[in-house]
């Protein structure tokens, strides 16, 4: 039952988000940019009695995310904007996202050996 509640109210929340964005495009890109899902990720870990020391590392990875996912969605705007198709845009989005968190986590560890 728990399950559902949450399912239902994050369906809610992108079903508002989707129609803002459909009478409103850019505002709808706006909101679809806050941090919706990490907020409501954490608020399900808190509700269901997580420690703060996994709520630290969710954000912690949230934050590891946020470079490579504008990387992606600025490959997906160049692709649409280039009149490819949306699943070739999306795909194109995603293999950067995965190049990008690959590079990003082998600059790191480079790093990490340096000093």
């Amino acid at each position: 039952m728990y399950v559902l509640i949450k399912v239902m109210i994050s369906a809610i929340i992108i079903g508002i988000v989707t129609e803002v964005s459909r009478r409103f495009p850019s505002y709808g890109g706006v909101i679809a940019a806050l941090p919706l899902v990490s907020l409501l990720s954490i608020i399900w870990l808190y509700v269901q009695g997580e420690q703060t020391a996994t709520l630290s590392k969710f954000a912690l990875g949230v934050l590891w995310g946020i470079p490579a996912t504008a990387a992606m969605l600025l490959i997906f705007y160049v692709a649409l904007q280039n009149s490819m198709h949306l699943f070739v845009s999306i795909a194109l989005g995603f293999c950067g996202w995965l190049l990008f968190l690959f590079l990003q986590d082998l600059t790191v560890t480079y790093v990490r050996k340096i000093f």
